[in-house]
């Protein structure tokens, strides 16, 4: 319990700090700041301001490069998650309500392991009873096509979804995944996966659904589609 105290502890100054620069600059571009300065706008001693920063920067959450003048500091992504991440949180307890996002991909083949995890009858299972369907044994894969679609894809990390659990067999484990209802080119359901384990990054949908989605929808590479992400 005491441990998990310090943690929370430590979560919440990482937050503090990284609001207080983030709300004079550092969030958009590199800022120049004594620590005594950014001390008197946190309400810490130089010695303390001075130590969080350090912390900090060896957590990767911010650049800092230190000169005569003070220290140039920006937040670094895994600073700009933490804060996204907060904010996204404090977003839900406050609306209370599902809401959904909207985000546009082009259709590109992948290596094909979709259709070997989603048949796995540990996953396959799951999807049945959460997702409340029997997946066609594939996924649908699309590529992110603009900035805001990207981060939107991100923001997915901090929403906790439809968790499927792992399980082990007698040759392997697998991870987690986490799902989203989903509305593919407003005519078909299915839902994004998310795996714990992917070798897709950020700029990539997964989605899977009790129909063969290139077939009813007549896609092919390189068409582009909109995906409804439902978000409780």
């Amino acid at each position: 319990m005491e441990k998990e105290q310090l943690i929370d502890k430590e979560i919440a100054m990482d937050f503090m700090l990284l609001y207080a620069l983030a709300k004079i600059g550092a969030y958009h571009e590199p800022i120049r700041i004594s620590t005594v300065s950014f001390a008197k706008k946190i309400g810490l001693s130089q010695q303390s301001a001075s130590r969080h920063l350090i912390s900090l920067e060896k957590r990767g959450l911010i650049y800092r490069s230190i000169g005569k003048e003070g220290s140039l500091i920006r937040i670094s992504k895994a600073g700009e998650d933490l804060l996204r991440e907060i904010y996204l949180n404090l977003n839900m307890i406050f609306e209370r309500k599902p809401h959904s996002i909207l985000i546009e991909g082009e259709v590109f083949s992948g290596l094909g392991e979709g259709a070997y995890y989603v048949s796995q009858e540990g996953y396959r299972r799951q999807f049945i009873e959460k997702l409340g369907f029997d997946p066609y044994p594939g996924t649908l894969n699309l590529r992110i096509i603009d900035g805001k679609g990207i981060m939107q894809r991100a923001s997915l990390d901090a929403y906790p979804g439809i968790e499927i659990k792992g399980f082990r067999n007698k040759s392997r484990t697998y991870g987690m995944v986490k799902c989203f209802f989903a509305m593919i080119n407003g005519r078909e359901r299915g839902a994004v996966v998310l795996a714990s384990r992917s070798h897709y990054g950020k700029d990539t949908l997964e989605i899977i659904s009790p129909v063969y989605l290139r077939e009813k929808l007549g896609l092919k590479d390189g068409d582009r589609i909109k995906v409804e992400i439902f978000i409780q």
